[in-house]
């Protein structure tokens, strides 16, 4: 398995990305050197896609994947591909507040702590549909990082388009996002202008 040891902050300076977008809360105290070349417009489609990849913690191959699946279905394509990537059960995760990071919610997943609809699920890619309930299984909650995690989620904000449980701490998928319910700083029709190609 690929996994994408970038230091964050780096990535960060380098696409031009908040590190608030990414869950970090500190920021880089290096400053970037300025470029006074003018980015081409293959410079400017890379870069957001590259964003995209970095934000969600997805390779090449499967953002492609992704991306292809997007197209087939209706609608414009970059919204469908920014919603099929927030449907993702680790992003999922991140957005209920169960985890600070994604990365941290993709290890979550990974090791078996979260539950779709009473079944464990230990894929992050895995996608939600709507009316799916995700939860912390039961053995896990004696962990020390669930212990009291339900005081903390009551003062967390979810998206609208997720209802959170606290006292069980839960979720469910009320129905999928919309545009502009996805906070992302992409321009998506970027990304199908380069693949498009």
């Amino acid at each position: 398995m690929a996994i994408d040891r970038t230091p964050v902050l780096k990535r960060c300076r380098s696409l031009g990305l908040a590190p608030a977008f990414m869950g970090i809360s500190k920021e880089s105290k290096r400053q970037v050197r300025r470029q006074n070349r003018k980015k081409s417009e293959y410079g400017i489609q890379l870069t957001e896609k590259q964003k995209a990849k970095f934000i969600y913690g997805v390779l090449e191959k499967q953002f492609r994947g992704y991306y292809d699946k997007a197209k087939k279905m209706e609608g414009i394509t970059g919204e469908n591909l920014l919603i099929l990537l927030e449907r993702r059960i680790d992003n999922v995760v991140f957005r209920l507040g169960l985890a600070n990071t994604r990365r941290q919610a993709r290890q979550i997943v990974r090791h078996g702590h979260i539950a779709v609809n009473g079944k464990r699920l230990d894929i992050p890619s895995a996608l939600v549909r709507v009316g799916d309930v995700v939860t912390v299984m039961e053995n896990s909650r004696a962990k020390e990082y669930f212990k009291g995690m339900d005081e903390t989620l009551a003062t967390k904000a979810v998206p609208a388009w997720l209802v959170l449980d606290a006292a069980n701490v839960s979720g469910k998928v009320d129905r999928f996002p919309t545009r502009e319910e996805i906070d992302v700083p992409i321009e998506e029709h970027f990304i199908v202008e380069l693949y498009s190609k």
